[in-house]
């Protein structure tokens, strides 16, 4: 690990951990309740039980009812599937999207961490770049927050689906899943809805404000940040506003419609906000509705 990266490891452990620990402090678990429950032993069925639970198999060879009895699991598997495409690279002011992707993914792992819980990642720009299995410990959670700062964004689309196909094939066992991205990418909304039916599904869309405004400065060069395209456009003309400003609409209204669809809960952040508060609010909030 060189001087550089090790110096923004430290630094974001140090701020994410210190913010976790003041203002959630021991009550992670209690917002992220594990929904997933594990069979613990036989007992004799009693009335008012749920004769859904009645054990038919067992029933049939020790000849009297038997229900199975469930604990709630202990351990949570969460995983974050952190986007660092090209477009993440974009922030207006002094935080970029990829900024807040990094510090929100060490902020929840940190918690997840300190809670006992597996925690594992997965990083995707135009493909999947990285997939860091699930597992516990401070140094694994160290090993994450390296990969989010050392990890390079790349160019050429983003592999969203994939990376969601990825997570429904691996993820075997209930979880939480977070999903970290501007959601700047095509043909994601099936994989998306299959994994909120699977898992405990939160998605985070992150916007610049600046991305769905245009100036009207004159002629401009405009960079597409997934693909290098570079065009040329007059920002005075009223026809191109129009539709730079249809264009958003619709882009808003459809990511809107894709979550809807895939009962996930939706922790919307912008760049021009304290994200690290919103995430503490959001929290504070899911724990309240539990």
């Amino acid at each position: 690990m060189n001087e550089e990266i090790l110096k923004k490891v430290k630094k974001i452990e140090l701020s994410t951990r210190r913010l976790m620990n003041d203002i959630m402090g021991g009550d992670y678990r209690s917002r992220f309740k594990g929904q997933g429950v594990q069979f613990s032993e036989h007992r004799v069925y009693s009335p008012g039980d749920d004769i859904r639970h009645l054990d038919w198999k067992v029933t049939a060879r020790s000849k009297e009812p038997l229900v199975k009895q469930f604990e709630e699991e202990r351990e949570l598997n969460v995983l974050i599937i952190a986007d660092f495409s090209g477009s993440e690279e974009f922030g207006s002011r002094l935080t970029t999207k990829r900024q807040i992707v990094t510090e929100l993914s060490a902020m929840i792992a940190y918690a997840a961490s300190n809670s006992g819980d597996k925690i594992g990642m997965l990083l995707l720009s135009n493909k999947i770049q990285k997939v860091v299995p699930l597992k516990k410990g401070r140094n694994h959670v160290l090993r994450i927050v390296h990969d989010l700062v050392s990890t390079q964004t790349e160019p050429g689309g983003t592999a969203l689906k994939e990376a969601l196909e990825e997570t429904l094939r691996t993820l075997k066992q209930s979880g939480i899943v977070f999903v970290i991205s501007d959601f700047i990418a095509e043909g994601y909304e099936g994989s998306l809805k299959r994994l909120g039916k699977k898992h405990d599904l939160v998605v985070v869309p992150i916007e610049d404000p600046s991305e769905f405004t245009m100036p009207t400065i004159g002629t401009m060069y405009l960079e597409d940040p997934e693909t290098g395209a570079i065009s040329v456009i007059d920002s005075t003309r009223g026809s191109f506003q129009k539709e730079w400003n249809t264009q958003s609409q619709e882009f808003k209204t459809k990511l809107k419609q894709n979550l809807i669809s895939s009962k996930a809960e939706v922790l919307a952040v912008n760049t021009h906000e304290d994200y690290a508060e919103r995430l503490v609010r959001f929290l504070r909030k899911r724990k309240k509705a539990k």
